[in-house]
């Protein structure tokens, strides 16, 4: 188990993490300290939010096959 502070770098790591409740309760206060201290990853925080909300309007069927595979491609190294 990782204590202390958070960098932005571990942050990243963990943000589905956080947005699907699936961090344990050291890793989310470490998280949510580390937003209050850092303007960059709360920005980063809102974008994701934003970019999940607004591909997740798209039914399966009507998203475009070209854009799908660049979607695919662009995150294909996240795990």
């Amino acid at each position: 188990m990782t204590t202390g502070p958070m960098d932005c770098n571990e942050l990243v790591e963990l943000v589905t993490g956080y947005l699907d409740g699936s961090l344990d309760l050291d890793q989310r206060a470490r998280f949510d300290v580390h937003l209050l201290e850092c303007d960059g990853c709360a920005n980063y925080l809102r974008q994701f939010r934003s970019t999940v909300a607004i591909v997740g309007t798209i039914p399966a069927g009507e998203l475009d096959p070209t854009f799908r595979e660049r979607l695919i491609e662009a995150f294909k190294d996240w795990t």
